[in-house]
């Protein structure tokens, strides 16, 4: 089947589809009986989920693993010992390894820019706009390039590589079995579930992540890939590792209403937080960006500057993990949790504008428990009689914040059930997520993901497919067998060559073949006798479409114009006409594919 015309991103889509085109054409085709039960019975799309969800699980640990090792080796640390759970590390480590491995991602990204000018495209804009087609070759060195930046000490998570590649596996397999557009979605989907769920020892958080961020939806028929795929990373992962603990916090025995409130001022207060961070990173990239410094320098000058925040305190290194489980269970004084808040919001927002690759997941998880631990040391000095342990805070926070700039509520809610096993904690945890959720969608109304597309001009807000509208095109709809009379022609020979009955429209073309408007053939028989030539009765003369139009635009036109039918021109400026669209064939379309969409989603 053809790849659509516009399943490049704006970027570069001529290259862009070569470079799909090319992929499709050497990827290795599973047996066509294979293919046909996977594509017959949903059962075999299970199994398949499954395969998918312990390829995800191995690659996560051999992500982790090396950069862990990259770290133990780099700032010469005991065997196990967490990079951001350090207290100190010698000045000349701390400066120049950011510094050196910055340098070394600029050089990379210089590299890619000249030889390789793709724009990667990821999970989420792959189900949202491309039908799930990803290229494994971009995203291995998506890969590549996150492990060198946290390898180094970048301030930045390996959460958006483990999605990167678990979603270009499932997105390769799903190829290979030729399996239908939704069902490629849903692979899609299925590999970053299987990423999540074995990053963080928790297949419930991992298979809603997939249901929230990247599928955009839930149904009956989803659920089972999805989670299959979740247990399945997650199983591989308990295998190679083994079971690590979840945090041991004290927790509520129960909650009140009362309690409910710091947690929705919490709430508000992480939606806050997490928009000025995702400002504070565009603010950072936009510096760099007009600044004058070349391209491969910009990771250097970040990294120096990042090194130099290190020398304060190592918890702005890395991902974070070691840092967010020692601050969540000791007591920190308030100044020093606003200084870790503080210290980490800009280590991170310096790291991902100055160049490095890396996401904000684990960051935001961070940030959020300083600032909820933050909120109860202020609580404390305005209510000597505590809420909650200010861990229990922290918890709350972190899921509030991770809510904010990342999204899916109900994913880190189950971060929390799944890393404590306390329901009234959860329950707290709901609620500061959906209060963070609603103040940012009616405030901001974009993710971190989806802002930085909406900074790039794509209009999409999550996962949603939305590309088959893109798809369902003008050029695709319209009429071409249109034969347009001059607009001097007479309206006697007109009559002749359209008697009433034969045709309810004809295009009329000026002197030089220029689209110049339509005539009705019911008003050229009906006109009064001093009007003789064509051009006397046009509609229409300025409402024209073009190809590139999709069924919405060509929608809004139509009913801008209020015409049932409009010409299709090559240009606004040259007016060669294509052919003619009603509005009532494409309505019928869009009806269509609206359906066949509904169907997809409630598993019909």
């Amino acid at each position: 089947m053809p790849l659509p015309s516009d399943l490049a991103p704006p970027a570069s889509p001529s290259l862009q589809l070569r470079a799909h085109r090319s992929i499709d054409d050497i990827a290795v085709q599973a047996p066509q009986s294979l293919r046909a039960l996977v594509r017959g019975d949903e059962i075999f799309l299970v199994v398949l989920a499954a395969v998918l969800g312990a390829s995800a699980g191995l690659i996560v640990v051999a992500m982790n693993q090396a950069t862990q090792l990259a770290h133990e080796i780099l700032y010469q640390l005991p065997a196990g010992a967490r990079l951001s759970a350090q207290t100190r590390l010698p000045p000349i480590l701390a400066l120049t390894i950011p510094g050196a491995g910055g340098l070394c991602v600029g050089l990379l990204a210089a590299g890619l820019a000249r030889w390789a000018p793709r724009r990667t495209v990821d999970p989420i804009e792959a189900n949202a706009l491309y039908g799930g087609k990803m290229s494994m070759r971009d995203s291995l060195v998506v890969v590549c390039q996150t492990l060198l930046s946290n390898g180094v000490g970048a301030s930045v998570g390996l959460e958006a590589g483990y999605t990167q590649i678990g979603s270009a596996v499932g997105s390769r397999l799903g190829r290979a079995f030729r399996v239908r557009r939704a069902d490629l979605r849903l692979l899609v989907g299925c590999g970053a579930a299987a990423a999540i769920a074995s990053a963080f020892n928790a297949p419930l958080t991992g298979a809603f992540y997939a249901f929230e961020l990247v599928i955009g939806t839930y149904s009956l028929a989803t659920l089972a890939p999805v989670v299959v795929a979740s247990i399945s990373a997650v199983m591989v992962q308990r295998f190679i590792l083994g079971d690590e603990p979840g945090y041991d916090i004290p927790t509520p025995p129960g909650l009140v209403t009362a309690d409910f409130l710091p947690v929705i001022v919490l709430g508000v207060l992480c939606a806050a937080a997490g928009i000025a961070i995702m400002y504070g990173v565009t603010l950072t990239e936009q510096a760099f960006s007009r600044s004058r410094v070349a391209l491969w320098a910009r990771p250097a000058i970040g990294g120096l500057v990042l090194g130099g925040l290190a020398c304060v305190t190592p918890a702005v290194l890395g991902a974070g993990h070691g840092a967010l489980r020692g601050a969540l269970t000791q007591e920190l004084p308030l100044a020093t949790l606003l200084l870790l808040l503080l210290l980490k919001a800009a280590a991170s927002a310096i790291s991902i504008g100055s160049g490095f690759r890396g996401g904000l997941f684990f960051a935001s998880l961070f940030l959020g428990a300083m600032l909820g631990k933050a909120f109860a040391a202020i609580m404390l000095l305005v209510w000597p009689v505590p809420v909650f342990p200010d861990a229990v805070f922290g918890l709350i926070g972190m899921s509030g914040m991770a809510v904010a700039i990342i999204g899916g509520p109900l994913t880190m809610t189950f971060l929390a059930l799944e890393s404590t096993g306390s329901l009234p904690l959860t329950v707290a945890v709901l609620a500061a997520a959906v209060v963070s959720s609603l103040t940012v969608r009616r405030t901001f109304g974009y993710s971190f993901a989806t802002w930085r597309f909406h900074l790039r001009g794509e209009s999409i807000r999550s996962a949603v497919d939305v590309g088959w509208i893109r798809n369902l095109t003008v050029g695709r709809m319209m009429r071409q067998d249109v034969r347009p009379v001059g607009v001097m022609t007479t309206l006697s020979a007109f009559r002749r060559q359209y008697p009433l009955g034969s045709v309810a429209r004809v295009i009329a073309v000026d002197e030089r073949d220029r689209y110049a408007g339509i005539v009705w053939v019911a008003d050229a028989h009906a006109a009064k006798e001093d009007v003789t030539r064509v051009g006397e009765i046009l509609h229409h003369a300025r409402a024209v479409l073009t190809p590139q139009m999709t069924v919405r635009e060509a929608a809004t036109l139509f009913e801008t114009a209020e015409a049932d039918a409009l010409a299709v021109v090559d240009g606004v400026d040259s007016l060669r006409v294509l052919g003619l669209l009603t509005e009532q064939y494409a309505l019928r379309r869009y009806s269509e594919e609206l359906e066949r969409r509904r169907r997809d989603l409630s598993g019909e």
